[in-house]
C-alpha cells in the first residue's frame, strides 16, 4: 500500500530514502484538503501557483492540469498536487461564498436535501448592489429566478439615498411595497421583506424600489434575494 484510502496521502515505504519528501507531500496534500477551500470550481487553465490554494478543476483542463478532470488541484511549492474527491466531499468556494458538495460529477451548493439521484431542495441568497437611478421608481437588473420559492427579500443602502423622497419602499411590479415601506435614506437604512407566506416564482422576476413622498436622484441598495429552488433528479 503507497497511499491512504481516502485522502490519497503518500506512505512511507520500508527503507524508502529521503523519507521526508513523502512525508511533506502528504502534509501539503493534507494541508489543502482540511477545511477545504476552493478559490474556484469548474477552472481549466491553471492560474499562477500561490503555495495553499486549491482549486476544483473543470472539463477539458490544460496545461499542468491536462488531465486532471474533476480533481481538486493544490498549488505547492511552484506547482500543482491532485487529489480525487469522494463524493460528499464538502469545501468553501470562495467565489461564490458558500459550501459546495462533491457530487460525484461535479461541484454543487450545498442542499437542504439531496437524493441519491441527484434531485436537491436548494436555499440560497442571491445579493447585489443596486445602484439606484434618477426617478420615482428603479427597477434592478438582477431578477427572482424562474420556477423559485421567494422567502424574502432584504436591503441595506449603503451609500446614502438622495432626492426628494422622504422614504422608500421595495417590491414588485404590481405590489411595489411587498418586501418593506417606509425605509429611510441614511446609509445604514435597511429592509427585512420577510413574507409571511412565500411566494412561488415563475418566469424572471426584478425588484422594484419605488421613492415616497418625491422622487430618487442617488445612492445605492445592497440587495439580498432569498430564494428556495428545487433541482431535479438526473437521468
Amino acid at each position: 500500500m503507497t497511499d491512504t484510502a481516502q485522502l490519497r496521502l503518500p506512505l512511507v515505504q520500508p527503507s524508502q530514502a529521503q523519507k521526508h519528501v513523502t512525508v511533506n507531500d502528504a502534509l501539503t496534500r493534507l494541508d489543502g484538503l482540511v477545511n477545504l477551500r476552493l478559490v474556484q470550481t469548474g477552472q481549466t487553465v491553471p492560474p499562477a501557483v500561490v503555495d495553499g490554494e486549491a482549486y476544483g478543476v473543470g472539463v477539458a483542463a490544460t496545461g499542468d492540469w491536462f488531465g486532471e478532470d474533476g480533481n481538486i488541484a493544490i498549488a505547492t511549492n511552484g506547482g500543482w498536487v491532485f487529489v480525487t474527491p469522494k463524493t460528499g466531499w464538502r469545501a468553501w468556494s470562495e467565489a461564490t461564498a458558500q459550501f459546495l458538495t462533491w457530487t460525484g460529477t461535479d461541484w454543487e451548493p450545498e442542499a437542504l436535501a439531496r437524493s441519491v439521484n441527484g434531485a436537491a431542495t436548494q436555499m440560497s441568497v442571491i445579493e447585489f448592489d443596486h445602484t439606484v437611478t434618477a426617478g420615482g421608481s428603479n427597477t434592478t437588473s438582477v431578477e427572482i429566478p424562474t420556477n423559485s420559492m421567494v422567502v424574502g427579500v432584504s436591503g441595506r443602502v449603503t451609500n446614502a439615498i438622495s432626492g426628494t423622497l422622504s422614504a422608500w419602499q421595495m417590491g414588485v411590479s404590481g405590489d411595489t411595497s411587498r418586501f418593506g415601506s417606509g425605509m429611510g435614506v441614511s446609509t445604514g437604512s435597511y429592509a427585512t421583506g420577510l413574507l409571511g407566506t412565500p411566494s412561488s416564482v415563475y418566469s424572471d422576476t426584478p425588484i422594484v424600489l419605488s421613492a415616497v413622498g418625491g422622487d430618487f436622484a442617488g445612492g445605492t441598495v445592497r440587495v439580498a434575494i432569498h430564494v428556495l429552488q428545487l433541482q431535479l433528479p438526473n437521468v
